[in-house]
């Protein structure tokens, strides 16, 4: 059985940066790649960014160049980096661990940006 936890939402005041992590436990094989969505109230959840077993990053257009993924593989952890965050930002923000075996979600941190 796998397991994400993500850690790191909070608020935070408009331009601001947070740190999200996620930590994945379990039975994990064959990791292909591993990422970051969110889901703003009353909308569909939506893709943030991937990164893959590779490290090759994608990133929805409405973060690039704000948003950074990175991992460590020795920890099964990922991580988002938001800077210069906006109140558009604000959503729950899932984990997602996609493997030959099958496809993992985190239950989510709430990011919320306001002043």
């Amino acid at each position: 059985q796998v397991q994400l936890v993500e850690s790191g939402g909070g608020l935070v005041q408009p331009g601001g940066s947070l740190r999200l992590s996620c930590a994945a436990s379990g039975s994990i094989f064959s990791i292909h790649h591993m990422g970051w969505y969110r889901q703003a109230p009353g909308k569909q959840r939506e893709l943030v960014g991937v990164i893959s077993a590779g490290g090759v990053t994608n990133y929805a257009d409405s973060v690039k160049g704000r948003f950074t993924i990175s991992k460590d593989n020795t920890k099964n952890t990922v991580y988002l980096h938001m800077n210069s965050l906006e109140p558009e930002d604000t959503a729950v923000y899932y984990c997602n661990l996609y493997t030959v075996l099958g496809d993992y979600w985190g239950r989510g941190t709430q990011v919320t940006v306001s002043s």
